[in-house]
């Protein structure tokens, strides 16, 4: 059995930007968890969660929050594991504070992040990375790159009929 993923949620109002995780993780088989914490108010729970993640069986942490966005690197500071930040766009500053908490972590604690809202790129970046120990599952991904090389060849034959008709 692969390593799980943990989706480490900031707020339960997160869980529409991690749906695409979700959803792309189910797609490939990956066995994955989710759970509400937080850096500011749940502090010890999340460092408790990321010192313990890999004795559970966890491959990757995937962490979804706006604002001061500070879960994955709380994480990241517990963790040798991988952890990938997906930054939650708010109201305030369309997500920007988000992502410069996420992507500006201190030398040692690093936090590969996404896009603001990126979570299917997260889901695909934790499943590349756990693919580096299953060859089946670098197998699904080998075949999700063909498909979407075929959807864009299928989009380009189609453009080169619609510039005839112009």
């Amino acid at each position: 059995m692969s390593k799980k993923v943990a989706l480490i949620l900031g707020s339960d109002s997160d869980l529409p930007v991690a749906a695409p995780a979700v959803k792309r993780l189910r797609a490939l088989g990956i066995p994955f968890e989710g759970h509400v914490m937080s850096a500011h108010r749940t502090p010890a729970a999340a460092a408790d969660f990321s010192k313990n993640a890999a004795a559970n069986g966890f491959g990757v942490l995937i962490a979804f929050a706006g604002k001061a966005a500070h879960l994955a690197g709380a994480l990241a500071a517990n963790t040798t594991l991988p952890v990938i930040g997906v930054p939650v766009k708010s109201s305030t500053l369309d997500g920007l504070d988000a992502l410069l908490a996420t992507v500006q972590m201190p030398s040692g604690v690093p936090v590969a992040t996404v896009a603001i809202d990126g979570a299917e790129n997260a889901a695909l970046l934790a499943a590349q990375i756990l693919a580096l120990g299953d060859p089946e599952l670098a197998d699904c991904l080998i075949a999700l790159k063909e498909e979407m090389a075929r959807g864009v060849a299928q989009k380009d034959q189609a453009l080169q009929g619609k510039l005839v008709e112009l």
